[in-house]
């Protein structure tokens, strides 16, 4: 598509783009999903692209960056698309000039017709140039990352009783090592946007103009929001996680208590009986005729005064 002075878009041809992008005060918007190599040698071929930048351009799992190459950018984001109970992660490339932008998503994301058709309703904004549709763009990746912030959240919320447990809980931990794998995943997407809206705003002029730049510092803040709850998630799964495996620890301990407890109570007689289990014929009070049932009280009356006194203390 074609922009020019006060027009919604216009369609035009791959082959026409060398001509049209020397008109004046018009800029082109190419957006692609995967391309072939062939037809993106030809795209560097009608905007005049550098070479190394358009290698990155085909090869996805690139970190997010900005890089200038000659009179063009090259930007890379993660993008972020909640998939059921799935969260999916992919990229966007973009090329920028005075007067084009070239959008590439790789891998799992969302098309950006929608924003193509929002963008071209306000014919005003898009007389500051492709900066315009670069902050769309941008905008809706980062909203991206704030609906998945959302949904961890609540997710987090869910699994607290879970966590707060004296049980041991294998399903509830290795849920938790997901989330907080997902969460580092999502704090490395967006903390680099941060920088680049940093450097499109102050060493980037030409392509972002200064009624922009409030809109570049919006998409700035909420990415700065998303790493900071991001951050925040997983310092709250990690102390849930320790909660829950000190509520076992003490859970054990409890048990291990009251087995010693029962231990030393059972002591007693154990000693009492092995003693008179000895075969001696000179064993005192081995012939009275009272000294079962005086040893069976004694015994008796050892082991609930040492319950008692273990029940006291805690430890039964």
């Amino acid at each position: 598509m074609v922009y020019r002075t006060g027009s919604h878009g216009e369609s035009i041809n791959v082959d026409d783009i060398s001509e049209v992008i020397h008109e004046k005060d018009s800029f082109i918007w190419l957006g692609l999903w995967q391309p072939e190599p062939s037809f993106m040698y030809k795209v560097q071929e009608e905007f005049s692209l550098h070479e190394l930048a358009i290698e990155d351009a085909l090869n996805a799992h690139q970190r997010p960056k900005i890089e200038r190459y000659g009179e063009s950018l090259f930007i890379v984001v993660k993008t972020v698309r909640r998939a059921q109970e799935n969260t999916e992660f992919g990229e966007t490339h973009f090329f920028i000039g005075r007067n084009f932008l070239i959008s590439i998503r790789h891998g799992k994301s969302d098309s950006y017709a929608h924003i193509r058709e929002r963008a071209s309703e306000n014919s005003a904004m898009l007389g500051y140039g492709p900066g315009y549709p670069l902050y769309c763009i941008l905008d809706f990746i980062v909203d991206g990352y704030s609906e998945l912030t959302v949904c961890l959240s609540e997710k987090i919320s869910e699994m607290e009783d879970a966590m707060f447990q004296s049980e041991f809980d294998r399903n509830a931990v290795q849920m938790v090592y997901t989330m907080r794998h997902q969460l580092l995943e999502l704090r490395n997407a967006a903390a680099p946007v941060e920088d680049i809206c940093t450097q499109l705003i102050r060493l980037h002029t030409e392509i972002i103009p200064k009624p922009l730049q409030a809109y570049i510092r919006d998409v700035q803040d909420h990415a700065r929001h998303v790493v900071t709850d991001a951050d925040d998630m997983r310092e709250m799964l990690t102390s849930a996680m320790h909660v829950n495996l000190a509520l076992v620890t003490v859970q054990q301990n409890e048990v291990v208590k009251k087995l010693a407890g029962w231990g030393a109570v059972l002591a007693i007689p154990t000693v009492i009986f092995s003693l008179y289990g000895m075969n001696f014929d000179f064993m005192p009070e081995l012939h009275a005729r009272f000294s079962y049932p005086v040893v069976l009280a004694t015994t008796l009356g050892s082991c609930v005064l040492l319950w008692n006194k273990l029940k006291r203390s805690g430890w039964l």
